[in-house]
């Protein structure tokens, strides 16, 4: 019996392969052994896979980085542990993370709107961590807002270039990335 999660795994594959645009409901019940007309008994529309597999791969990343959140940790040690967990879980998670991050402006303007509060929750948890480091006088920073954009776009183009038969692990390269935002690149 094919399950709706065997067929958000298919199509967020198909998408990362494709492209949104370019994949076809036609492709995605290929991928999964369906008839098209059998695969809307399932889904009613692309729309509403790819905004299943939005939410899907931001509650999955929420769980990840709140379990390192939640820890009493030092600040900058807490933001190195969230990187560590975000960067290995959009690695385990490729086309999951690949459709969250390249995707998500071929929402249409109305499940957008139900996608950014989503977007929002996960970004405060960054923003949190940012504000306890502030608060304990161990950062510096005029825009938590624009830190955490900064740091997010730096780990999120990631997913273009990383190679896991590569010269790094994704811890190493979590921990480098760690270092340049909390130490920066300027000479001591």
């Amino acid at each position: 019996m094919m399950t709706r999660d065997q067929i958000l795994d298919a199509a967020a594959q198909i998408f990362r392969q494709k492209g949104y645009h370019a994949a076809s409901m036609q492709d995605i019940a290929a991928a999964v052994n369906l008839q098209k007309a059998s695969l809307y008994h399932h889904v009613s529309s692309k729309q509403e896979i790819l905004l299943a597999l939005l939410d899907q791969a931001l509650e999955l990343l929420f769980e990840r980085i709140s379990e390192v959140s939640n820890q009493s940790l030092a600040p900058d040690e807490k933001l190195r542990q969230m990187m560590r967990a975000y960067l290995k879980a959009m690695t385990d998670h490729f086309d999951l993370a690949t459709v969250l991050l390249l995707e998500h402006r071929s929402l249409e303007p109305k499940l957008h709107a139900r996608h950014i509060p989503n977007r929002d929750r996960f970004e405060a948890l960054w923003r949190d961590v940012i504000n306890e480091g502030l608060d304990a006088g161990a950062f510096q920073c005029s825009d938590p807002a624009l830190t955490v954009r900064g740091l997010l776009g730096v780990m999120n183009w990631t997913i273009t270039w990383y190679r896991p038969n590569g010269a790094l692990t994704i811890e190493q390269i979590a921990d480098q990335f760690a270092s340049l935002f909390l130490d920066g690149l300027r000479r001591r």
